[in-house]
C-alpha cells in the first residue's frame, strides 16, 4: 500500500504529530506502532515513494517526517520538506550513507536530525523529540563520520570567515536561502549574495553545499553550534 493515514487526521493539541516516507512495509508498521503508544506522539501516516509522501506531508503537515536517505540520496526531498520551516526532517541513515560528505550535504539540505535505521526505539523517539523541540539531532554514532576529515583532503590554509560570513554560513547549512537569510540577520538580499560569494572564496569551495561540507570537515562550523540570532552584527 502506497500511502497510510491514521484517522481523523487532525491533531490533539500538545501532541508531536509523526510522519513517514520509507519503502519497507515493516518499518513504516513499527514505527506506526511506536509512536502511537508513546506519550505525547502521535502517527499521523506514511508513505512508500518520495513524491506520495511529499503529498502526503503537505496534506497533513507533520511536525517531524522521518525519510529514509534512500528515497531522498541527494537532498532534495529533504530540502523540500523543510523549506516551509514547520516541518521538521529526520534522515534514516544506512551504512551505505554514513559518510562525511552525505551527511553534510544532508544538513544543508535543511535536514533537522540524521539517525541510523539500525538505532534503537529509544534512539529514535529521542530523535524525534530532540528535532522538535530543540530543532536539532545527531545520532552520536555518526558524529564521527561527520567530523572526520575525508583522507584524500589536504589541509590549506585559508582567510578566516568575519562574523557576519559565519552567520551566513551557518545559515545555509540549516538549510535556509539568500531572502530568508536575509530576514534573520535583517540585511538586504544582496548583501547576503556578497557574504556568500565571500564565503565560497575563502572556503575553496564550488557551490554551498560544497562549502558547509569543507566548513564541518574543518571545524569552521561544528554540529551541536547554537543558530544565529538576529541581532545586528558588524563584519
Amino acid at each position: 500500500m502506497p500511502v497510510s493515514t491514521q484517522q481523523p487526521p487532525s491533531r490533539v493539541t500538545g501532541t508531536i504529530g509523526v510522519a513517514l516516507i520509507d519503502g519497507t512495509p515493516l518499518v513504516r508498521e513499527g514505527l506506526s506502532s511506536l509512536v502511537n503508544r508513546t506519550t505525547g506522539l502521535r502517527f499521523l501516516g506514511s508513505a512508500e515513494a518520495a513524491n506520495v509522501g511529499l503529498r502526503l506531508c503537505q496534506r497533513l503537515r507533520p511536525d517531524v517526517v522521518l525519510v529514509d536517505a534512500a528515497l531522498d540520496p541527494r537532498g532534495q526531498l529533504a530540502h523540500l520538506l523543510s523549506s516551509a520551516g514547520a516541518t521538521r526532517v529526520v534522515l534514516l541513515i544506512d551504512d551505505a550513507r554514513r559518510t562525511n560528505q552525505y551527511l553534510a550535504a544532508a544538513l544543508a539540505a535543511g535536514v533537522a536530525g540524521v539517525i541510523r535505521r539500525s538505532a534503537q526505539p529509544a534512539e529514535l523517539l529521542r530523535a524525534i523529540q530532540s528535532v522538535h523541540t530543540e530543532g536539532r539531532y545527531l545520532d552520536p554514532a555518526l558524529a564521527p563520520a561527520l567530523a572526520a576529515p575525508s583522507p584524500r583532503a589536504q589541509p590549506q590554509p585559508r582567510q578566516a570567515l568575519s562574523k557576519r560570513e559565519h552567520q551566513v554560513l551557518q545559515l545555509i547549512a540549516d538549510g535556509l536561502e539568500n531572502q530568508a537569510i536575509a530576514d534573520v540577520l535583517y540585511v538586504s538580499v544582496e548583501t547576503v549574495r556578497t557574504h556568500v560569494k565571500s564565503i565560497l572564496r575563502k572556503l575553496s569551495s564550488r557551490d554551498r553545499t560544497h562549502a558547509v561540507a569543507v566548513a564541518f570537515r574543518s571545524g569552521v562550523l561544528v554540529v551541536d553550534e547554537p543558530v544565529p540570532g538576529s541581532r545586528p552584527a558588524h563584519d
